[in-house]
């Protein structure tokens, strides 16, 4: 008899009380296109809150995310963010990036090749030097 894991599916609305509590963490790759593309985690924190859901990949257990950061009144750049939601009651931000077309959902493969060979210079510099961050862990 084989055993399945039954993934949850969840929606963007259901997932930012976590963020208002602070129960998130930032991940490695979201920290490290952060420094190098100049938003902060009050962006990503933004574009889980007030974005909308672009696409759920469901087999993950993750959402992609169009948020907008805002430098001025009168611009407005996109950014998307992928969010997983394995574990209970938190989020993790598994990646946030500008992207080249902000309205086109990026495939559950591109997001793979995204997050598994990104630039060989930045990720030798992430591997090192980012970690997790965001809100602490507490327990449930």
């Amino acid at each position: 008899m084989s055993h399945t894991t039954r993934r949850r599916v969840r929606t963007l609305e259901e997932l930012r009380p976590l963020f208002r509590d602070g129960r998130y963490r930032l991940g490695p790759h979201a920290l490290k296109h952060a420094a190098c593309e100049g938003f902060a985690e009050k962006d990503v924190v933004a574009a889980a809150l007030f974005g909308h859901e672009l696409v759920r990949y469901t087999e993950d257990e993750r959402l992609l995310v169009l948020g907008y950061i805002h430098p001025s009144p009168q611009v407005q750049i996109p950014l998307h963010v992928v969010l997983e939601y394995a574990r209970p009651r938190w989020v993790d931000v598994v990646t946030a990036f500008i992207p080249e077309k902000p309205h086109h959902a990026v495939s559950r493969r591109r997001l793979a090749e995204l997050l598994r060979y990104d630039q060989p210079p930045t990720r030798r510099q992430a591997a090192r030097g980012v970690r997790w961050g965001g809100a602490p862990l507490k327990s449930p």
